[in-house]
């Protein structure tokens, strides 16, 4: 049985939840968004909370039930007060800075690396060395955050490069610390 698609989803005045046409929609302050819906989940809306339902015990619709609860809950959260992710970036003359609506990255290439903003997502440079993507998708945020990461993921000599806020990189002995 699943524990989290028993669970309700509160849901704060101002937010409306539709399910129709196969899709469930979520609108609120921030935007609104909009998913898919699994076969054999049914949802209740009540006053102030979402409840999955499940049509059977099958497998495949136990597994749906979990993830359709658990996307609703991101989606609410989402319109509500958004998601972020910081990231930070180590290494010498390693930096990145705005330039309109794209993140020029210095990262020790022969070439600065563009990276446009995707739609729906804000990127704010704090600082030469600190980055926070902020959107309203949790899936999207990770997404670009993961592709930013991906530019120069952090070497496990030096630790130089792209890393997460918080991520702890184990480093190598290298050639000196095998004796």
């Amino acid at each position: 049985m699943s524990r989290i698609g028993n669970k309700p989803v509160t849901l704060p005045n101002g937010i409306q939840v539709d399910v129709g046409d196969g899709r469930l929609n979520v609108k609120g302050p921030k935007g609104s968004l909009s998913a898919p819906l699994a076969n054999g989940v049914s949802f209740e809306l009540t006053s102030g909370q979402a409840v999955v339902k499940r049509a059977d015990e099958s497998p495949k619709t136990r597994a749906n039930h979990g993830l359709m609860r658990a996307l609703l809950a991101n989606m609410v959260q989402g319109v509500t007060t958004g998601f972020e992710r910081k990231l930070e970036i180590v290494g010498v003359g390693y930096k990145a800075e705005l330039r309109g609506s794209s993140v020029v990255l210095n990262l020790g290439y022969s070439h600065p690396v563009i990276y446009p903003f995707p739609e729906g997502i804000a990127i704010a440079v704090d600082g030469p060395n600190k980055l926070t993507v902020k959107g309203i998708d949790k899936e999207r945020v990770g997404q670009v955050a993961a592709e930013l990461r991906s530019v120069r993921a952090p070497d496990s000599y030096k630790g130089k490069g792209v890393r997460y806020v918080g991520e702890t990189i184990r480093l190598k002995a290298g050639k000196s610390g095998q004796k």
